[in-house]
């Protein structure tokens, strides 16, 4: 054999005289493996493994017309995706949960309006077979664009205003907002104050109605002077908590809608001589890598983050082969730390 020959990668003739099938069966297999037998699927892999055989995926999308790679859509700024430590979890599990399929992710980071449009034009030009979109705001037109154009979306969180149109998997934020305050409830505060997220988002709207919920099932009344509005930023919490003790010095507790605004409000605590827990106890939300870089180590809501990835791959897939979009909802946990 020549040093060409043996430098020659292999191909799906090889893969199928190896396993002692026709060229059909080896590229079913390669498709899916539909109407073939367990013996012929095992073999078939088995020779894969063997020849080292890896599909080339420029020829088999011309032939299915299907790309065979997922885009992970984040309609942030790009300075968030770095900031915000949830997104690099959320896309690193979705790159294992794809791997599984041997699917490539592609990360997509859409900040503004042309933006947005560029990427739309690039995604609906058959680039990628479907999209997992991250941090979608209401009046975001990506979700419904793409739905239009006929590319599958799966959306971390539910999307608002969207009626059912677009599939979406979500923590329960509603009811993790409940078990925060009845929590800080518990320890005998009185004074919760919240910092929101934006209040064009699900996690946004969905917190701060589990926070108004729990306070009036407490008997605590509402007041509008211990709400303030963040974006998750670790910056926006610490300006939301500066203001808020402004308005209201004697509030006891705060329920912060993310773990990084936490981090942010502890600085701001810390500034302003308040101890915490002790004259201001803190809970966040996420159950983040930021809520044990806190000092001290936060109380938080755990959200399901390697199921949030597996379910949103799942059923990415399932919209790709043709099924009608659903919606799954995962249970939060409380997490007790020291700050709370």
């Amino acid at each position: 054999m020549s040093r060409t020959e043996r430098r020659r990668p292999p191909t799906i003739h090889d893969v199928a005289r190896e396993a002692g099938v026709s060229r059909g069966t080896v590229s079913r297999v390669l498709n899916g493996g539909h109407n073939v037998s367990p013996a012929a699927l095992e073999a078939v892999n088995a020779a894969i493994r063997r020849t080292g055989y890896v599909v080339n995926r420029h020829a088999r999308s011309l032939i299915t017309g299907r790309s065979d790679s997922v885009g992970f859509l984040l309609t942030e700024p790009q300075e968030r995706f770095f900031e915000d430590p949830n997104f690099n979890v959320l896309l690193s599990g979705c790159t294992q949960a794809l791997a599984a399929h041997d699917i490539p992710l592609l990360l997509m980071i859409a900040g503004d309006e042309s933006e947005r449009r560029r990427i739309t034009r690039y995604i609906t030009a058959g680039h990628v077979d479907g999209v997992l979109l991250v941090s979608s705001h209401s009046g975001n037109p990506v979700a419904e664009r793409l739905e239009e154009a006929g590319v599958p979306v799966v959306a971390c969180g539910e999307p608002l205003g969207q009626g059912g149109r677009v599939a979406y998997v979500a923590a329960d934020e509603r009811g993790g907002a409940h078990r925060m305050v009845r929590h800080l409830v518990a320890t005998g505060r009185r004074r919760v104050a919240m910092i929101t997220g934006p209040l064009d988002t699900p996690g946004g709207v969905q917190r701060l109605a589990g926070y108004r919920e729990e306070l009036a099932a407490s008997g605590l009344p509402a007041d509008e002077s211990l709400v303030a509005e963040g974006d998750y930023s670790r910056s926006s919490g610490e300006a939301a908590m500066t203001a808020l003790l402004e308005r209201a010095p004697g509030l006891d507790a705060v329920f912060v809608a993310s773990d990084l605004m936490a981090q942010g409000a502890l600085a701001a605590l810390e500034r302003a001589g308040r101890r915490v827990p002790e004259d201001v106890a803190v809970g966040g939300f996420d159950d983040s890598p930021a809520a044990l870089a806190t000092l001290p180590p936060l109380t938080t809501i755990r959200q399901p983050w390697d199921r949030i990835s597996a379910e949103m791959v799942r059923l990415l897939l399932a919209r790709i082969a043709g099924d009608e979009p659903a919606g799954v909802i995962l249970p939060t946990e409380l997490v007790r730390r020291e700050s709370a």
